[in-house]
């Protein structure tokens, strides 16, 4: 028994990548997951695939679309369990960013989870058990020059996880966060096929060069598996000792005792 059956657990950002895995992650140990995407269709397709409980659909990007999931989460029954997966990434020259960019990075990386927890967490303290985990980025910790807008919001996500966890003392609520390094995603594999066709290379060359040049303090010298961030997120979410905790997942790269 996990501790976990029947539990409803919303993973946002769930229809694929990380989210997807942790979702049937959570499938595997009997709660009853509901899958979250933009797209009601691409949504209950992965519900469907996975075997979930549930899906739900909207933007989380806006109070207006976080307003619209909460109200489809609520006629499901008390969520118990809350994944913040959803966000966006991009390379950007820090001097070109457009202030409207770094706005939308805050509104989806940030705000969305501000959000559901402001909704959600209250009932589980009522409730006195429940688990939120936010999925940020080694990049939290050491921020990465291309992507500094990005990297803010994984920090900003951190620092939520651990000031909500002050709140749960003597109950048996948990916050965390999840810092998964590189990972090997739909979106990764594709970024690195167009990479490999632009220098005539093979995706396996241009792979490890990518970590001989941009990563070479990981110890694993490889992605991130998207199933071991998932194992890692069950970990957070079973073990109720754990609480204000940033659980990284990145492969070594983090340099530091």
């Amino acid at each position: 028994m996990s501790g976990l059956e029947q539990k409803i657990t919303l993973v946002t950002g769930s229809t694929k990548g990380i989210g997807k895995a942790i979702a049937e992650a959570f499938v595997d140990k009997k709660a009853y997951v509901v899958i979250h995407g933009r797209s009601p269709e691409e949504a209950e397709e992965v519900k469907a695939e996975i075997g979930a409980f549930s899906f739900v659909a909207g933007d989380l990007g806006t109070a207006e679309g976080c307003s619209e999931v909460l109200d489809q989460v609520n006629r499901l029954g008390r969520v118990e369990l809350l994944v913040n997966n959803a966000g966006i990434f991009g390379v950007e020259d820090f001097f070109e960013i457009k202030e409207e960019e770094w706005l939308r990075y805050f509104q989806v990386n940030i705000m969305s989870s501000v959000r559901l927890c402001q909704a959600l967490m209250p009932g589980m303290l009522e409730n006195d058990w429940g688990r939120i985990i936010n999925v940020a980025s080694e990049a939290a910790i050491k921020p990465l020059p291309q992507m500094i807008h990005y990297s803010m919001t994984k920090t900003a996500l951190v620092s939520l996880a651990r000031g909500m966890a002050e709140l749960t003392k003597g109950t048996g609520v948990t916050v965390n966060s999840l810092l998964p390094g590189p990972t090997w995603t739909e979106g990764v594999e594709t970024y690195f096929a167009g990479l490999a066709s632009e220098e005539g290379k093979s995706a396996e060359e241009v792979i490890e060069s990518y970590f001989a040049t941009h990563e070479p303090t990981s110890l694993a010298q490889r992605f991130v598996d998207v199933r071991e961030v998932a194992h890692a997120a069950v970990f957070l979410a079973t073990n109720g000792a754990v609480n204000g905790c940033a659980q990284r997942v990145e492969g070594g790269i983090v340099r530091s005792i």
